[in-house]
């Protein structure tokens, strides 16, 4: 299932390493385009499930099980997956880029923490409303609903204002992204491969 949802990166998203972005040019493969721009891959590592332990002691909540597996096998850059960006787990021996990208915002993140909400992307596009596990909905596997929180509402505020439930788990979140991806990839072929 992570081998599909990483190939969905390069379906939905341009993959281009900006200069502007710090992680995605230490990912860039390839020669550049004709504007001087390299496209940027995820790349498979094998970190230590110890650094965890290390992630988990700043957390309330460990991750579900399938968002693990990916953290500890690859190093990605900011990705739009269409309905959510998957914030970045940057190359290192560790995971503290991937925890720094998620508590960027110190304001937002000490209320999403207190509220029961573990960042870990962001609404599509431009949008900045947090995407987030819903600790409060975990289940015995670990498992939890993924909703996008009003980052305005946090700010002004102070509260938390749920917009959406994007999937009831992490698990349906990923398969929602990989069946987004292929009927995008469908819909690009000639007509007569449609058939």
């Amino acid at each position: 299932m992570i081998e599909q949802y990483l190939a969905c990166f390069e379906k939905l998203d341009e993959m281009t390493a900006w200069d502007t972005d710090h992680v995605a040019p230490q990912l860039a493969v390839g020669e550049a385009d004709q504007y001087g721009f390299k496209k940027w891959r995820p790349v498979q590592v094998d970190t230590n499930a110890k650094q965890l332990e290390t992630l988990y002691s700043k957390l309330p909540a460990r991750f579900p099980p399938l968002f693990e597996r990916l953290i500890l096998t690859y190093r990605w850059a900011e990705v739009d997956l269409q309905s959510y960006r998957l914030i970045a787990n940057p190359p290192g021996p560790d995971l503290s880029g991937l925890f720094a990208g998620m508590s960027k915002d110190p304001f937002l993140w000490d209320c999403l923490i207190r509220s029961g909400y573990i960042r870990f992307g962001l609404g599509p596009d431009i949008d900045y409303d947090p995407v987030c596990f819903d600790i409060s909905s975990r289940k015995k596997n670990r498992d939890c609903r993924i909703v996008k929180i009003d980052h305005e509402e946090i700010l002004c505020n102070n509260r938390i204002r749920v917009v959406a439930e994007l999937a009831p788990s992490c698990q349906q979140l990923v398969e929602n992204t990989v069946e987004l991806a292929n009927r995008r990839d469908t819909a690009s072929l000639p007509n007569s491969q449609n058939h």
